[in-house]
């Protein structure tokens, strides 16, 4: 059976090293964990690592949070759906919002649980993902900072979560003003801006961070050690804090292309014909993963000498060429993951997870 890795000293490594640069720089930040799931395994090496603050998307997978550790703050990050409230007040600690009716519902809500609920009021910067209008904002935030058992902590923003559009210092500048004037008009206290993810480490990186931006939302960076401005591993950064282990179920020498009349594939792909292919044939692996498991499109192979050809929904086929390697049936072939490849491993039940030094 397939199976995942996780590289509990090279995740180690990647926390410290963040969290040695956000101390450094007098930042806050909390650790994204929509990536594992829900896997309890994996949620518990955060929670050992010290992670404090936790952030998700699914709320299942917070009130596992809270089961693991009820000390650790936890934090909804997409608008919550009316039917999902309650459950959302009772297993987050903190959410991020951009309409006024949800707010108010999160504060009935807080009110008949007895709880004080912390929100984040998301502002559009680009993106055009979720987010309140700059122009709205302070009408925004003039009915919602009253409601009972609501505080508001911050103010945040998403980029490149959508239409790629990354983030800039000026665009950064202009949320912590939106602060500043919330602050002078409303003689309130906001102590976040939160408009650091992944994709706003580089800034920090290259000094290039305003001054206002103290709270960030990481989850790839930790994960995959990656600088997403530049697309590669940071220096001090692990990118292969999780492997993917396959096996191999069948090893045979075949024809390079396929005979028969041609249609399209359960995909909707019809395979174009090289005819310089034509009497040629190659070692093939079918590995047990398929589809179901990942898109081949975000496996990256640690053997150079084969490639991908394709996948069924629950079949890998690699074409190994001459066999150079001398794979065999029952052999394990292993690859990195970008992390589309590895959030879809994470979510597939038919796939091991394990926790390796």
């Amino acid at each position: 059976m397939a199976y995942l890795t996780l590289h509990r000293q090279k995740l180690t490594e990647n926390f410290e090293f963040l969290k040695g640069m956000f101390e450094k720089h007098d930042v806050s930040w909390g650790v994204v964990s929509k990536l594992f799931c829900g896997n309890r395994k994996f949620l518990k090496e955060l929670i050992q690592l010290g992670v404090r603050e936790i952030h998700d998307s699914r709320i299942s997978n917070l009130a596992k949070i809270k089961e693991l550790n009820p000390e650790v703050q936890t934090v909804y990050i997409k608008p919550v759906s009316k039917r999902n409230i309650s459950k959302m007040v009772m297993y987050a600690d903190v959410s991020l919002n951009s309409e006024l009716n949800s707010i108010r519902w999160i504060s009935e809500e807080a009110v008949n649980q007895g709880k004080t609920h912390k929100i984040i009021i998301m502002v559009e910067t680009g993106d055009l993902r979720e987010g309140v209008m700059g122009d709205h904002l302070v009408d925004f935030y003039a009915q919602v900072f009253d409601l009972p058992n609501i505080e508001i902590i911050g103010l945040g923003t998403n980029l490149n979560c959508l239409n790629g559009v990354m983030p800039s210092t000026d665009k950064l500048i202009q949320l912590s003003l939106y602060k500043q004037i919330i602050e002078l008009k409303f003689n309130k206290t906001i102590p976040w801006v939160s408009a650091g993810t992944s994709v706003t480490i580089p800034l920090m990186l290259h000094k290039q961070l305003p001054m206002g931006i103290n709270h960030f939302r990481v989850g790839e960076t930790l994960f995959f050690g990656v600088d997403l401005f530049e697309e590669k591993v940071i220096e001090g950064m692990h990118g292969d804090v999780f492997t993917l282990f396959a096996e191999i179920i069948e090893m045979q020498e075949k024809p390079l292309l396929p005979t028969g009349t041609l249609a399209a594939n359960p995909q909707g792909d019809v395979i174009q014909i090289d005819e310089k292919l034509y009497g040629r044939s190659s070692f093939r692996a079918i590995l047990d993963i398929g589809l179901l498991d990942v898109d081949p499109k975000y496996l990256i192979p640690e053997d150079g000498e084969f490639e991908i050809l394709g996948a069924s929904s629950d079949m890998l086929i690699l074409n190994l060429g001459e066999n150079p390697k001398k794979y065999q049936v029952g052999d394990t072939v292993k690859f990195g993951l970008k992390y589309m490849g590895a959030l879809g491993i994470l979510n597939s039940s038919y796939v091991d997870k394990v926790v390796s030094e």
